[in-house]
């Protein structure tokens, strides 16, 4: 990044603009801006140190619990759930995955197109609503991994409706996970926790 001369400053189209010609409302505004996205990006830094050092303490402690007390801690995904000694705090790490699918959906989508056009015209008339909603697209042209996943709960013994669902289970792919940590501190003396707010919008 080129440097801007003394008494300049660059416009949002690169122009290089005398100081003095630059009315003061802008400079005052220019200058709360640049206030605010400082304070920003330190509060960021100390969110981004905060959840990496919480993650490596609960990480640590999990390893602590296994090694020394024989305590298997979190599921199989590696949540945990911690909870101060008198029950007033919660700490939580959970790990989403988010889903896609790979070419094998298409093929589980033949064998589903199949058993709705075999189905008598009028029969399972709720099953079929529910197939032609789960594989409508949204205005990105993506298809909703929930809904395609829900027909897998449908109660359909039929052969070929049984293939289709193990191409769908067999076309589930990770795409990414994506690592939170939540933390709770409870609501008086119930047995309710209300989160403590980590993020701008919650505070």
């Amino acid at each position: 990044m080129n440097a801007i001369p003394q008494g300049y400053k660059q416009d949002a189209k690169g122009r290089l603009i005398p100081v003095e010609t630059i009315k003061p409302i802008d400079m005052a505004r220019d200058q709360l801006v640049g206030e605010i996205v400082q304070k920003a990006q330190a509060v960021s830094k100390t969110l981004a140190e905060f959840k990496t050092a919480v993650f490596a303490d609960i990480g640590a402690f999990v390893e602590l619990s296994a090694e020394r007390y024989s305590a298997r801690l979190g599921g199989a995904k590696g949540n945990v759930s911690l909870v101060s000694f008198d029950g007033r705090y919660k700490v939580q790490r959970a790990i989403q995955d988010t889903l896609t699918f790979d070419e094998g959906l298409q093929a589980a989508k033949a064998l589903i197109d199949e058993c709705v056009h075999e189905w008598t015209e009028g029969a399972r008339s709720e099953i079929r609503a529910l197939i032609n909603d789960a594989f409508n697209v949204d205005k990105e042209g993506n298809i909703s991994t929930g809904r395609i996943l829900s027909l897998r709960r449908l109660d359909i013994q039929d052969e070929k409706w049984q293939r289709a669902m193990d191409a769908l289970n067999d076309s589930v792919r990770v795409q990414c996970s994506k690592s939170y940590i939540r933390v709770y501190e409870r609501v008086g003396d119930t047995d309710q926790y209300r989160p403590i707010p980590l993020d701008i919008a919650g505070v």
